[in-house]
């Protein structure tokens, strides 16, 4: 098999770096391209080639070949600027894996309302944005204050907060600059030096807290899970329920669900494997 043919199996291989090598059993190509798409979120969706070379170790014609090959699928799309940008046909995809998510943490948060009796919710980080992909309606005959498929910036929610606390601060500050810090009320933080230090008082808490910053009245609190999976557990009500003792009361038990959820998905990773 000659080195410079385009269609050998060896042509990836043979530029690869020593710290890339592909796990036993898998397609090596295929952990690079995914690999390349994560890089491309955690640069907030639009990325150069040259950004990608930086951050993934592997050379420049390798990244090229492969980015060429997701453009040709729709999944990543080049700007006018030459950059790259996250194609519209992974919209698809993350919607579809979000509400397979959202039904399998269904029974976990229904438990979550059976112990609280507010309404309770799984977002996940998409993006710069944050999109909630279940809810279990609270045991109070009230309107719901977010739903199902719900797209919100992070700057102003409890699990926008709690997912950016566990992120290393250089992809939290990325994400940032792609926030708007749109005022929905006089609570919202609109500044991100603001915001950074409300990061670091959820990373001392382990939670974090929603007083009304995306809608007057309410008031919610959030637990991210601790793996690979960008997703937070909260309840949410409004402020004369969600008294500081439910607060108290509510935070072990999301800490519980979300531990649960990252050893569910371990035990299904390793089912997998």
């Amino acid at each position: 098999m000659r080195k410079n043919d385009p269609d050998s199996r060896v042509d990836a291989g043979a530029e690869v770096t020593a710290s890339a090598p592909a796990r036993s059993g898998t397609v090596q190509s295929v952990e690079r391209a995914v690999d390349l798409l994560e890089a491309m979120a955690d640069a907030g969706g639009t990325v150069s080639l040259s950004h990608l070379a930086a951050t993934s170790g592997l050379p420049l014609p390798t990244i090229h070949r492969l980015v060429r090959t997701l453009a040709g699928r729709g999944y990543v799309r080049q700007q006018s600027s030459r950059e790259y940008a996250l194609g519209p046909r992974l919209v698809r995809l993350g919607d579809t894996a979000g509400r397979l998510v959202g039904m399998w943490a269904r029974p976990r948060l229904a438990g979550l309302v059976d112990d609280l009796g507010e309404s309770a919710n799984l977002a996940l980080l998409e993006g710069n944005q944050v999109v909630y992909v279940a809810q279990e309606p609270g045991r109070h005959s009230m309107r719901m204050f977010t739903e199902v498929g719900r797209r919100v910036s992070p700057h102003c929610t409890a699990v926008g907060k709690a997912l950016l606390a566990r992120m290393p601060v250089e992809r939290a500050r990325e994400v940032l600059r792609h926030t708007d810090f749109v005022r929905h009320t006089d609570n919202t933080i609109t500044s991100p030096e603001e915001y950074f230090a409300e990061l670091d008082k959820v990373r001392a808490a382990g939670y974090a807290v929603d007083e009304g910053e995306q809608e007057l009245g309410v008031r919610c609190v959030a637990v991210a899970l601790d793996g690979p999976l960008p997703a937070a557990v909260s309840i949410s009500g409004p402020t004369t329920r969600m008294t500081d003792v439910l607060l108290d009361s509510a935070v072990p038990k999301l800490q519980s669900v979300a531990d649960a959820l990252v050893a569910e998905l371990a035990r299904q990773d390793a089912a997998g494997a």
